[in-house]
């Protein structure tokens, strides 16, 4: 669990960084570079979508995933976990983007490959390398989207702490069925939602990304129960 303490840490310590910095950024060089940022991570996304060659793995487990994830209402409820954040810290601002930068921030910080594979060491082996690249990196994205979104970035490390404490604790649970093949199949999935976040970043549509959120684990669950009618 070191590791993902230390990303959480690091992300507090990038956003508050941001929102220091905030009021001495001209909002026209916030705008452009958010959205160079957002290039950037639609550059990311790509790159961790083209990890597995199994197209029909990566669109079966989004689209079952995509239908898990609105059967449990994912994204509703990050919504409204982001409006009480921004309800009990907001100060009288109407225009408040405080619910959006924590779900966004959320979902980028939870969502990569890194995160996956990073949490999966750090329980399997105890090596945090990959989760203290990744503390770095998110160090750096919590700095740039908290002076645009504000406070709710921060809370975003709760949801770090969470999702990959989550999969740290239950990696040794799982190792059996971690081939690199499904690694690189939930990475490619990670992959494709991390370009779907892109895409919300530049507001050119509204994707329902955490609703596809266990779209990331169907790999894994189709795994395991290959494994199991296997030894039927």
């Amino acid at each position: 669990m070191f590791g993902t303490i230390v990303n959480a840490m690091a992300i507090i310590a990038g956003g508050t960084a941001g929102i220091l910095l905030k009021r001495g950024i001209p909002r026209s060089y916030m705008d452009t570079v958010m959205q160079a940022i957002s290039l950037a991570v639609l550059l990311i996304g790509i790159r961790g979508a083209m990890r597995s060659d199994d197209l029909l793995i990566i669109i079966f487990s989004l689209a079952i995933g995509a239908v898990v994830g609105e059967m449990l209402r994912i994204d509703g409820r990050l919504e409204e976990m982001g409006n009480r954040i921004q309800d009990r810290f907001a100060r009288g601002d109407g225009e408040s983007t405080m619910a959006k930068g924590f779900v966004t921030a959320s979902l980028i910080f939870c969502v990569g490959s890194m995160a996956i594979v990073g949490s999966l060491e750090s329980g399997l082996t105890g090596n945090h390398q990959t989760l203290y690249a990744k503390s770095v990196l998110d160090g750096i994205a919590s700095l740039i989207f908290a002076s645009t979104f504000g406070v709710g970035v921060l809370f975003s490390a709760a949801s770090v702490f969470v999702y990959q404490g989550v999969i740290t604790l239950s990696a040794a649970l799982i190792k059996p069925f971690l081939t690199p093949e499904v690694v690189d199949q939930m990475s490619a999935v990670g992959g494709v939602l991390i370009m779907a976040l892109a895409i919300n970043l530049l507001e050119i549509r509204k994707i329902k990304v955490a609703n596809m959120l266990p779209a990331i684990f169907i790999p894994l669950v189709y795994f395991i129960l290959r494994w199991m009618l296997g030894m039927a």
